[in-house]
């Protein structure tokens, strides 16, 4: 267990979310697009197809956690650990043998976050990229809707169709798999263990629509190829997180 004082206040890691909604989109991209984007963090990503890679934009209310109450929008990529060795050759399943033998990694490329404390929290200790925008996000209807706006200049509205139950559904408190998180900042790029659980889960093919603003983080998404139809989407009612504390990759 670790320690950190930030705006004055202790807060220790492992940190806890008790309660989040999240909904995501995930979507093929062109890898060479998504190599552009990541270059200044000297990471590559996983060719999940030959030439594609995994984007996903992430919107979450965390409820009740150890850095308060909040809304956040997250765009990620599925990446090859530092660790991982040479890419596999080049075939049709090539992506699929790389992830069950190298593994893979979430990098966080862009995280705004609507409040000031976990901003600060989440760039101090971790290195996450998170910066304050106005994360408007609307979960009370069937329909989940995220805008996002930056700087007065809208990034996103992204819309997703909650889909079928998750089957099997996970176990209560059964941690689900997911990869170690990964961020850059200030020259530095750090590996983040965190560990989840879900319950509400549900998914489904397609699922998303999305709209892009002006902000230069929309022209970015619009070069690796968006809008475009989502590969899946996924929500889920009730997430439980705890987010570890860092070490370099």
């Amino acid at each position: 267990m670790a320690s950190h004082v930030v705006q004055g206040r202790r807060v220790e890691t492992p940190v806890e979310v008790r309660d989040a909604s999240v909904c995501l989109a995930a979507y093929l991209v062109r890898a060479d697009a998504a190599r552009a984007v990541l270059a200044y963090s000297r990471m590559d990503v996983t060719e999940v197809l030959p030439g594609k890679a995994l984007c996903s934009l992430v919107f979450v209310r965390y409820h009740d956690s150890d850095l308060g109450s909040y809304n956040e929008f997250g765009v990620t990529f599925l990446v090859r650990p530092a660790d991982a060795g040479p890419p596999p050759r080049r075939g049709p399943l090539a992506g699929l043998k790389d992830l069950r033998g190298a593994g893979s990694g979430a990098f966080v490329h862009w995280l705004p976050v609507d409040q000031t404390f976990t901003l600060e929290a989440g760039r101090t200790i971790w290195g996450f990229p998170k910066e304050l925008a106005d994360v408007d996000l609307r979960l009370g209807s069937p329909y989940k809707r995220c805008l996002l706006r930056r700087d007065g200049r809208m990034v996103v509205d992204l819309l997703i169709r909650p889909g079928i139950p998750a089957t099997p559904a996970p176990l209560l408190g059964e941690a689900l798999p997911v990869p170690d998180a990964y961020a850059h900042l200030d020259g530095v790029t750090r590996r983040i263990p965190w560990t989840v659980r879900a319950r509400g889960i549900r998914w489904r093919p397609g699922g998303a629509l999305i709209r892009l603003g002006n902000h230069p983080i929309a022209k970015e998404l619009s070069e690796l190829g968006l809008p475009r139809r989502a590969l899946m989407t996924a929500t889920a009612e009730h997430v439980s997180m705890a987010f570890e504390e860092p070490g370099r990759a």
